[in-house]
Order: C-alpha cells, then sequence, then structure tokens
C-alpha cells in the first residue's frame, strides 16, 4: 500500500511538473536581435520580416509575422523582434537605399540593394527556401547575424 501510494505522489508530481512546463511555453515571449553586417554605407534604412512558416517567406512582406524598417545609424545594424513564441522562423533583410520600401533589382531581377536571410544560406538563382533559412527561439533572448549580399 505504502509502495503505491508513492508511485501515485511522483506520478502526480511528473505529471503536475509537465503541466507547468506546458503552461510556461504557452506564455513565453522571446526577443530576437537580428545584427545585419556587410551594408555598404548608411545611405537609407534596413528592412527586416519574420516570417513563421514558409507562406509568403522571403518577399510577401504583407505575410510576414512581424516587419519593421529601420534608419541606418551604425554598422553592423540591430534589429529586435519582441514577443515571439517559441518555435522556428526566418528572417529576410535587404538594404533600401532610396528609402522606397522595396528590394529594388535590374531588368534580369538582380537584386540592386544589399539583401540578406537568417542563417546565411548560399544565394544561387533564387531566394533560400524557409527551411535553408530557418532557426529556433527557445529562450528568452535570440541573437543571430545576417550577411547582406551585394551584387
Amino acid at each position: 500500500m505504502v509502495k503505491g501510494l508513492r508511485v501515485s505522489i511522483l506520478l502526480l508530481a511528473v505529471l503536475g511538473n509537465l503541466a507547468w512546463s506546458c503552461s510556461a511555453k504557452a506564455n513565453f515571449n522571446g526577443k530576437l536581435t537580428v545584427e545585419i553586417d556587410g551594408l555598404k554605407n548608411k545611405q537609407g534604412q534596413v528592412c527586416a520580416s519574420i516570417f513563421a512558416s514558409s507562406e509568403g517567406f522571403p518577399s510577401d512582406r504583407d505575410r510576414a509575422l512581424q516587419k519593421q524598417c529601420s534608419k541606418i545609424t551604425e554598422t553592423p545594424l540591430n534589429i529586435t523582434f519582441e514577443n515571439l513564441k517559441a518555435g522556428s522562423y526566418a528572417v529576410a533583410v535587404f538594404h533600401d537605399q532610396n528609402n522606397d520600401g522595396t528590394l529594388n533589382s535590374n531588368i534580369f531581377g538582380i537584386p540592386k540593394e544589399g539583401f540578406g536571410f537568417s542563417s546565411n544560406p548560399e544565394i544561387r538563382t533564387s531566394a533560400p527556401k524557409f527551411s535553408e533559412a530557418a532557426f529556433l527561439v527557445a529562450g528568452p533572448n535570440t541573437n543571430i547575424q545576417i550577411q547582406l549580399k551585394n551584387f
């Protein structure tokens, strides 16, 4: 009887800890700091978008979870996203030198302004997939670095 009671108490303790960790995760709000390096100059602004899935990544900023543009005051430049749930994300960034809010490209579709992605995937003939740029936010403070590409 005592052995059965010990097992029951142990089981309740394990279940209680499991329930607590699940509720703590549901209330988790992480902060992501993105360090952006490789800026050609301090003209214009840097625009960054964070995506929680492949939907819209990387160019449909309307489907981004959060987006922001920041005036370039220093290099490298830091941009912060807050209130992120634990999970997988990808970030797309571009150097908007002429402040028009878009990544300008030439007639062949090659970007004329610097751009980059989280995880710094190799850029071949097209933008990377979400899975190639994805990273995990699992703690209160996550830091990543993005090296801009300039063609």
